[in-house]
């Protein structure tokens, strides 16, 4: 659909592209993991917002044409074949109190690459850690996200972990049900104190 390699890792955005989802340093950050990984993967946005942002996204060079692929606007459908589709979802994001974009990511086997904030860090587990899922990043910098996107393209190259990391993403549980028994089960803990 957007003419990109199936054989390279997929890393995509969705979202809202404005500052506090870190849209702003996208354009950047793409061009420099696409020159520094030459031919080592694919990028795909979707979204829209800032206007600005939106015109540095649909304006990046040529040369990047089969390797990047942007759509300015939003189609559930299609964020639903993204998500499906791609091998990692990167969220730059400032601020995100909760962050549901990575927790779809998840459901579909996609592994988050995230920024150590809000919600994310509370969601996200580093595989650098035990039981970790997802890869993140402590500093917000252009450099910090070249650095992520490496350690992605490692994980990728490795088909038996990507396998292992995606099976237990999709077997992840996020929903209320067991928020739910977990605050019981707290509650019940601080009543026998």
């Amino acid at each position: 659909e957007f003419g990109l390699s199936g054989s390279k890792p997929l890393v995509v955005f969705i979202g809202r592209l404005v500052g506090e989802k870190g849209a702003d340093m996208l354009s950047e950050a793409i061009a420099s993991c696409l020159d520094t990984y030459k031919g080592k993967l694919n990028f795909l946005i979707l979204g829209s917002g800032d206007p600005k942002t939106e015109k540095e996204l649909k304006d990046l060079p040529v040369k990047y044409k089969k390797q990047y692929g942007v759509y300015i606007g939003y189609d559930e459908m299609l964020s639903h074949r993204i998500y499906a589709g791609a091998d990692f979802l990167i969220m730059p994001s400032r601020v995100e109190p909760c962050g549901l974009n990575q927790l779809y990511a998840m459901r579909y086997g996609t592994i988050p690459v995230v920024h150590k904030t809000g919600g994310l860090k509370d969601t996200v587990i580093d595989l650098k850690e035990a039981g970790g899922y997802g890869l993140s990043f402590d500093d917000l910098s252009i450099q910090s996200i070249i650095t992520v996107i490496g350690r992605a393209c490692e994980v990728y190259e490795d088909p038996e972990k990507m396998s292992l990391i995606r099976k237990k993403l999709m077997s992840l549980d996020f929903s209320w049900d067991k928020s739910a028994e977990e605050y019981i089960n707290l509650y019940k803990s601080l009543s026998n104190d």
